[in-house]
């Protein structure tokens, strides 16, 4: 009698989870992002909460009710800030970053930076919404969004030399030069229909790095941590902080582009 054959799993075989699993984020985003004001606020604090209770759960596992109400300290911070109130108010973010490290057994300068990484990240989004508006949030999220898809089409259908294999063994140079490519070219088409000038493509391109450094950062984490996901709240995508960890790298480059020139608005 002839044994089954084996057959070895599909490189798509996480597709079906990510495809409805990612429409259903964007839809929520869209509206979020269209809304603006309280109703987008009230997103990233969510969203930034449930990061760092997935930081605080990897690096200190089964402190279930220690993470939760660290949760709820940061996103407490988070929600009492308003874009027209004085910078210095920010420290707010910094002290559930504090007490979250000096409640880790372990790892503790990693988890304030990440923590502190992911707040600061997140309140510059609701900030950047504010001044810039939609369109301008929009081009940005959907540069990450390009940027994540062509690469993991580019790197699946090719395949080809690893772009940094000891902290990323997943992402390849097709990839990520693919995660390049097609964010410049929604830099190039949102210059059809906003008034944007032409630095918008490299920008995006720069943008799109921007993004890749943020997961590679967090695949560090997770290997020097040595878990596979955040959290398993996403069916295909892990948890959220292995969804949106290219969008807070995204967010923090253009926190740190607007404190040394002067950012572009992208309007219709």
């Amino acid at each position: 009698m002839a044994e089954p054959v084996k057959t070895s799993p599909s490189r798509w075989e996480d597709l079906n989870a990510r495809t409805w699993t990612g429409l259903l984020m964007v839809i929520v985003g869209v509206l979020a992002i269209r809304l603006g004001g309280i109703w987008f606020q009230m997103l990233v604090t969510f969203v930034t909460a449930v990061m760092i209770w997935e930081l605080a759960r990897m690096i200190r596992p089964g402190w279930d009710v220690g993470a939760m109400l660290l949760a709820a300290f940061s996103a407490s911070a988070i929600s009492a800030l308003t874009p027209q109130q004085p910078d210095w108010h920010l420290f707010l973010l910094v002290v559930p970053a504090l007490v979250g490290a000096f409640s880790m057994p372990r790892e503790r300068i990693t988890f304030f930076l990440f923590a502190f990484g992911i707040a600061v990240a997140g309140w510059g989004l609701v900030e950047a919404r504010e001044a810039y508006g939609g369109t301008w949030l929009f081009w940005m999220v959907i540069c990450v969004v390009v940027t994540d898809v062509a690469g993991y089409f580019a790197g699946r259908h090719f395949g080809g030399p690893k772009f940094w294999p000891s902290v990323s063994p997943k992402k390849t140079w097709s990839g990520t030069l693919a995660g390049w490519l097609g964010a410049g070219v929604i830099g190039a088409l949102f210059l059809t229909f906003t008034n944007a000038g032409r630095d918008l493509i490299w920008l995006s391109m720069l943008l799109s790095f921007s993004s890749q450094m943020g997961d590679v950062a967090e695949s560090a984490l997770k290997r020097r941590l040595g878990v596979k996901d955040s959290s398993a709240i996403i069916p295909g995508h892990g948890g959220l902080f292995d969804r949106f960890d290219g969008l807070l790298g995204a967010s923090l480059f253009m926190l740190l582009l607007a404190l040394l020139v002067d950012v572009p608005e992208v309007r219709i």
